[in-house]
């Protein structure tokens, strides 16, 4: 994997949306810092993160966290939960196994259970020792 010359964090990367101020900004990147480790693959100054909560502190509230990075699709993850909290760390979690689906998608050669199939001898072997051919008409 190629280092990344300013990796994105999402301390640079996170804004606040509706529902939240930026006091709560701190509390919410401090929620959302074991991101840090799987944004690192991305510049900074491509990737974007935000987060909003609709009815919040209310039974329907629903938190949403969008994630841009250049070059892929904008990633949308929700959640009902109605503790505050638990719902941060649900979008959280869900946006990091996105992420991964994502790029194991786009760069399978780095899947590790790709890479430690066996690969197929036969071909090898033929190629050296070619057998000779019998066409089903004249067997």
């Amino acid at each position: 994997m190629s280092a990344v010359a300013n990796p994105a964090t999402v301390a640079e990367c996170l804004r606040v949306g509706a529902g939240f101020s930026q006091g709560d900004r701190n509390w919410i990147a401090e929620q959302f810092a074991t991101l840090d480790a799987r944004l690192a693959s991305f510049h900074a100054d491509a990737t974007e993160l935000e987060v909003s909560v609709k009815d919040r502190e209310a039974r329907g509230q629903k938190v949403t966290l969008e994630c841009w990075i250049a070059g892929r699709q904008k990633i949308v993850t929700t959640s009902a939960e109605e503790d505050l909290h638990a719902a941060l760390n649900d979008v959280r979690d869900d946006l990091r196994r996105r992420l991964n689906d994502a790029k194991t998608r786009q760069e399978p050669r780095h899947n590790k259970h790709l890479r430690d199939l066996p690969q197929p001898q036969m071909e090898a072997d033929e190629s050296e020792n070619p057998a000779p051919r019998a066409d089903a008409e004249t067997v």
